[in-house]
């Protein structure tokens, strides 16, 4: 899956936690979190949905390197993910 196809599959999941989110308007090098006004409750849906989408386990040390759109693609394009994305 290359970054492009990455992103648009991240989008989607943060969309199934938070589907008022505009792609449109999102910068991707800026706090996800608050650009969506999520709650620390939908967040950590948004951390368990892409673990569960992407078979990458994103333990709460590294909740800190997954605060933006760029910064949750690069996390995951870094890991091998032990099966395939749906």
């Amino acid at each position: 899956m290359n970054d492009q196809e990455l992103r648009a599959a991240v989008l989607a999941v943060v969309r199934s936690i938070a589907p008022e989110l505009d792609a449109e308007r999102i910068e991707a090098d800026k706090p996800l979190r608050k650009q969506i006004d999520l709650d620390s409750m939908d967040w950590l849906n948004v951390i368990v949905a892409l673990r569960d989408k992407f078979g990458v386990d994103i333990p709460e040390s590294d909740y800190g390197k997954v605060q933006s759109l760029n910064a949750i693609v690069a996390y995951l394009g870094a890991r091998p993910a032990p099966h395939s994305p749906d």
